[in-house]
């Protein structure tokens, strides 16, 4: 679990942490470099979770060396099925990672909503839900890995 505390809001105790696919932790279909390391360390702390609609087929061949699950959604309402799977989590204990339009539902519910603006770029709508946004996944990782940085960025 990762615990952080923020000035002007509640305490979070992150148990979760879904990661979309394309356009977040994959370019093309490939784990972006740096990823892999990074998710390995976070997994000693949180349940890691991949959500997506695997546009490239490679979601499973890519992470099957990562200590994650992996969730292939449908074609359609990928926004509600997103969110439907952070509730099953109980939402309040998830960080959700993404970029893309079928993202901001769980940004919005999950108790820490981040951005990644890449090559893919950003959905306004995803955007706006977010909590914090990053210029690159492994930032984006790496603040989870060191709660100092999201403490300085949200802090009140």
């Amino acid at each position: 679990m990762i615990q952080i505390e923020i000035s002007g809001m509640s305490p979070l105790c992150i148990e979760h942490v879904v990661l979309d696919y394309n356009g977040t932790i994959a370019i093309n279909g490939e784990l972006i470099e740096g990823v892999a390391k990074r998710l390995d360390a976070l997994s000693a702390l949180v349940d890691l979770h991949v959500l997506t609609a695997d546009t490239y087929g490679s979601v499973h061949e890519q992470c099957r060396d990562l200590n994650l699950s992996v969730e292939v959604i449908g074609k359609y309402a990928q926004d509600r099925e997103k969110l439907r799977f952070i509730e099953s989590l109980k939402s309040e204990y998830c960080v959700a990672i993404g970029n893309g339009r079928n993202d901001a539902l769980m940004m919005e519910h999950a108790a820490l909503g981040l951005a990644v603006i890449q090559g893919e770029g950003i959905s306004t709508k995803t955007l706006i839900a977010s909590d914090v946004v990053f210029s690159s996944i492994n930032d984006a990782l790496e603040a989870l890995l060191n709660p100092n940085r999201l403490i300085a960025t949200l802090r009140n």
